[in-house]
């Protein structure tokens, strides 16, 4: 799940809310909400991976993450991807979805809380996103 979550938030900081700031009323200020939100999921699961799960702080920390992505999800399809669907064209949302889908496969596979801006992804991401695919082959996961 972290590997998933990490792959897509970080095409959504480089292709969807770029896009987003341009194109919706108020873009700057939704845009700057679901980043606040995607930080706080990628520091709770920053510390789950930490944690083992017989852990008495696990099971909260999870339901944090449970509670905190579905929040964040809700209102990324109603405040972000909805306007950008009633603003783009058919063809524009077909190029940003091929944009996502290359972002997706050379995204870092952790999360990494601090990391949640286009620069921030373009500068540090193709690193991360080597050491994490490096890491997840040596403990099986990739």
């Amino acid at each position: 799940m972290s590997a998933w979550l990490a792959v897509h938030e970080t095409a959504e900081e480089e292709i969807v809310h770029p896009r987003a700031k341009r194109k919706i009323a108020g873009g700057q200020t939704v845009v700057t909400k679901r980043l606040e939100e995607e930080h706080e999921a990628k520091t709770v699961l920053s510390e789950l991976e930490k944690l083992d799960v017989d852990n008495a702080e696990f099971t909260s920390k999870l339901t944090k993450l449970r509670d905190t992505v579905v929040d964040h999800a809700e209102h990324e399809e109603a405040e972000e991807f909805a306007k950008l669907g009633d603003e783009l064209s058919s063809g524009e949302l077909e190029r940003m979805g091929r944009a996502a889908k290359l972002a997706e496969a050379t995204a870092p596979t952790r999360p990494h809380a601090g990391g949640e801006s286009l620069i921030a992804n373009l500068m540090a991401g193709p690193f991360a996103a080597m050491l994490d695919r490096a890491r997840d082959a040596i403990v099986g996961k990739g």
